[in-house]
């Protein structure tokens, strides 16, 4: 089965590390979101746009009928809240950038201390197994109900300008991921596949580039992330059993 869709995340609060020289500090509970593409024809349907909006594609192979195993990517986008004041704990050596931390805490308002952003994308190549149940069985519509889970690589494009640095904005291999996951697949005229799936996984990234150069710095986090997405998809060979 071959499967695309598009996907909506929730992620839980953050605590974001920053090393690199002059400074090592870390942001409490930093709150991010992702980032909704309106939707246009031309932006969702084009192939010369299809990776813009948050988007979900997938091949499973069924060894068996009621089991399949699958290699996709899950293409979400992560993007700091920027109105928001954190917890600030850790040095900074550069005067200019050390005032802007005050009783502890440091506003992001401005954008002129950090932005932050994996928006092209957070990107979790991952694998997965899914055991199918078969709820419903008629002449030209079946019914499916799946669980499974999977785990992976993290490979974003973070898009990053931390205290005056050259905005960082480059794909790198920066951690791994885990989820459960758990779908309804609605099956038409034996090839045609509507799916819905829900997602509950865990992120952690301890080599996120924060600048363009080679130098050594770098952010780390780990969060949890909720992913509810729908799209449709296509089955090979399929074959029905009485």
């Amino acid at each position: 089965m071959i499967f695309w869709g598009w996907n909506n995340a929730k992620y839980s609060n953050s605590d974001i590390h920053f090393k690199g020289k002059g400074y090592d500090f870390q942001l409490d509970n930093v709150v991010a979101n992702d980032r909704q593409t309106k939707f246009e024809w031309n932006v969702y349907f084009n192939p010369a746009n299809l990776t813009i909006p948050q988007v979900n594609y997938k091949v499973t192979f069924f060894p068996k009928d009621n089991f399949g195993i699958s290699l996709g990517m899950d293409h979400m986008k992560y993007v700091m809240d920027q109105s928001q004041t954190v917890n600030f704990k850790g040095h900074i050596d550069d005067p200019k950038y050390a005032e802007m931390v005050n009783n502890g805490k440091v506003d992001l308002s401005d954008a002129e201390f950090l932005t932050f952003e994996h928006t092209d994308g957070l990107n979790y190549i991952n694998i997965g197994a899914q055991k199918y149940h078969n709820v419903l069985n008629k002449k030209n519509i079946d019914i499916f109900l799946s669980y499974g889970a999977g785990l992976g690589a993290l490979l974003p494009k973070s898009n990053v300008r931390l205290m005056g640095n050259e905005r960082s904005d480059r794909f790198h291999l920066a951690g791994f991921g885990l989820d459960a996951r758990a779908a309804v697949s609605l099956v038409a005229i034996k090839h045609i596949v509507v799916q819905a799936e829900g997602k509950l996984g865990y992120i952690n990234m301890p080599d996120i580039k924060t600048t363009l150069n080679n130098k050594p710095d770098k952010a780390m986090q780990d969060f949890v992330f909720a992913q509810f997405n729908f799209g449709i998809g296509y089955t090979f060979n399929t074959k029905k059993y009485n």
